[in-house]
């Protein structure tokens, strides 16, 4: 498995149009085939700090998710609502290991 966290601080008079165009934007992801896992979360301690871990069967499958109508859409939309570029932290799976993911 491949896994993404990417870390996003939002302008604070766009949080509610940022939350709106990612979770419609995880909704579509998930219905990609390489996506097993696509979450969306904001910090409990400030609202305008998000984070979302996106769970991919491999890189290549992270890959194509970039190439997809709807991720296209979102990083458009949302592009202008960062505070500061977003960041993101590549992962490899240790446990639990799911034989279907290799």
């Amino acid at each position: 498995m491949f896994i993404v966290h990417v870390f996003v601080h939002v302008k604070p008079g766009d949080i509610e149009a940022f939350e709106a165009a990612t979770v419609e934007n995880a909704a579509n992801s998930l219905k990609e085939p390489g996506v097993a896992r696509f979450d969306f979360m904001r910090r409990q301690d400030d609202r305008a700090r998000f984070v979302l871990v996106e769970v991919y069967r491999s890189p290549e499958d992270a890959a194509r998710h970039k190439e997809t109508a709807h991720y296209i859409k979102w990083r458009d939309t949302v592009a202008d609502m960062m505070a500061e570029p977003r960041a993101s932290v590549k992962y490899d799976n240790i446990f639990p290991q799911d034989p279907g993911w290799d």
